[in-house]
């Protein structure tokens, strides 16, 4: 009896009820946005891991609201609901800590089990175990509130509608707090821990209240206090300890690793370097190299030109660009200005040079200036943002090249597929430029592809390489001039309505994982896991 009009006291005050359905709700969203930025750094943030992520979501809500209103309907005891949130608070607090176990370990597992759409498959899976049962968890909260908050027919409609309100109004704020503020400002790790707090917090003022359940909450508070710490304590790349650096911007997850050579950066823990910058030699023997022939293309390469960037990442391309080519002015767009703080601080970028805040399309849209070169490469992840791949695009790189100008595309993830993204690429391009001429890449898995209204750059770039002085550049732009391939376009053309660029990026990816790790996928098919284990 005693119990009951406990329950009456804290019940009573709706606003508590509406107070625990706000931060439900909030916490939902936190989590949704929290997912992306876990899974980006070893899936990509593309738009096929976010339907991944809101699709499990939505399952998890749904069974939720199942569940919740048969349980309040069976036996309406809040204690349950509440001790439901404090499992739920308990459990999100430990995603930074442990979901990055579960996703590296189911990534090795489906490297050598799945051969076709790995990211699908890795990212699904991985949704699963981590974030579908603490969401299903919170999903039970508004139909068991629901039940308490409804005390007769005549004011249903009015209290469920506030309770939708409550639960609305916190998911807005728990759309934009990670987003713009916490995720930038503390890192993803912290986000979870901030989140589960309050829903920690939230849970315990109930059983407080209503003077028992000690013991949940003591334990829970434990257990929150161990996850926190094992969460901030972990990076994404838990698994080196080498790192200058690791660090989140409003975009990326940024990873810095430096040596006496070289500073390499990387937004993708599973998928490759973005940036290097060479200690000693200007030449790095990545695709920047490749890339200085564009330069070479135009007349008088040694006189002013203009130069634009888009994807300046760290700037290794205007750092070389500066030291073989100085009378070129250079400028830059860049959407992270936390990497070109990075580039200022650790990849020795020239201070001198201005690079803009912007997307690189919206930066096109915005100046009528006309440059001699322009550089794209402005691969996120895995793949290139949809709409910087389309015909129209494209267009508005002619339309901004001087009268000879070249455009150089850097195009990563480069495989044989007939239908890949590459291909289309190269016919988009091709449907706008006359002469386009592509080179592969050594040791690498990057194309490089210069374009122009200019039908003789080949024919410059060979006249231009006969008059530099012997050296390192001479032999890399030799060894560019020798592996340059006229293309001719086909009927691919990827436009702003239809650019299918993640679908065909995740193709490429399972070619790639098909061919590097055909090997160890026999060594498993014949021995089991322990042939992975020897070698």
């Amino acid at each position: 009896m005693k119990n009951q009009q406990a329950d009456h006291r804290i019940l009573k005050h709706k606003w508590y009820l509406y107070l625990t359905e706000f931060f439900a709700g909030m916490s939902v969203m936190a989590v949704e946005l929290g997912a992306s930025r876990l899974l980006a750094p070893y899936f990509s943030s593309s738009q096929i891991v976010w339907t991944i992520i809101i699709g499990t979501i939505m399952i998890a809500m749904a069974l939720g609201n199942v569940y919740g209103g048969r349980s309040a309907d069976k036996n309406p005891d809040p204690d349950k609901l509440y001790a439901r949130m404090l499992f739920a608070s308990v459990w999100i607090a430990a995603i930074p800590f442990a979901g990055k176990f579960v996703i590296a370990g189911v990534s090795a597992l489906l490297v050598v089990a799945v051969n076709t759409n790995f990211l699908i498959w890795a990212a699904f899976l991985s949704c699963m175990i981590v974030f579908v049962y603490p969401l299903f968890l919170l999903g039970t909260v508004t139909p068991s509130l629901v039940k308490y908050t409804v005390g007769s027919l005549d004011d249903s409609g009015k209290t469920v509608g506030a309770l939708g309100a409550a639960n609305t109004i916190g998911s807005i704020i728990g759309t934009f707090v990670p987003t713009f503020i916490s995720i930038p400002a503390v890192g993803t790790a912290a986000t979870f821990v901030i989140f589960s707090g309050i829903l920690l917090v939230l849970a315990a003022v109930y059983f407080i209240s209503v003077k028992r359940g000690a013991v949940r909450v003591i334990v829970s508070a434990v257990l929150f206090a161990v996850c926190t710490f094992a969460a901030m304590s972990l990076g994404f790349a838990f698994w080196d300890k080498t790192l200058t650096l690791e660090d989140e911007s409003v975009y990326n997850y940024l990873q810095v690793q430096e040596d006496d050579r070289r500073v390499i950066l990387s937004t993708n823990v599973l998928f490759g370097v973005q940036s290097i910058y060479m200690k000693q030699d200007s030449l790095t023997g990545m695709y920047y190299d490749y890339a200085l022939a564009a330069p070479l293309m135009l007349d008088a390469p040694d006189d002013p030109h203009e130069m634009l960037i888009l994807g300046m990442g760290t700037g290794t391309y205007a750092t070389q660009c500066r030291k073989y080519f100085p009378q070129t002015a250079i400028s830059g767009v860049e959407i992270d200005g936390k990497i070109t703080d990075l580039a200022r601080k650790y990849f020795a970028l020239d201070p001198e040079i201005p690079v803009a805040t912007y997307d690189g399309r919206a930066y096109l849209a915005g100046t009528d200036k006309k440059y001699d070169v322009i550089m794209v490469d402005a691969y996120q992840d895995i793949t290139i943002p949809f709409q910087m791949s389309s015909v129209e695009f494209f267009t508005a790189v002619r339309d901004h090249l001087s009268e000879n100008g070249v455009m150089i595309v850097n195009m990563n993830m480069v495989s044989d597929r007939a239908d890949g993204i590459n291909a289309c690429l190269q016919d988009t391009i091709a449907s706008v430029f006359d002469t386009v001429y592509t080179v592969e890449v050594r040791n690498a898995t990057n194309r490089e592809l210069f374009a122009s209204q200019n039908p003789d750059i080949r024919k410059t770039l060979e006249q231009n390489i006969a008059r530099l002085e012997a050296g390192n550049l001479r032999d890399m732009m030799q060894q560019t001039a020798d592996g340059l391939r006229f293309y001719r376009g086909g009927s691919r053309i990827l436009t702003d309505d239809k650019a299918p660029v993640e679908l065909l990026g995740m193709q490429t990816i399972d070619d790639m994982i098909g061919g590097e790790l055909e090997y160890y996928r026999k060594r498993f098919a014949e021995e089991g896991i322990q042939g992975i284990i020897n070698g």
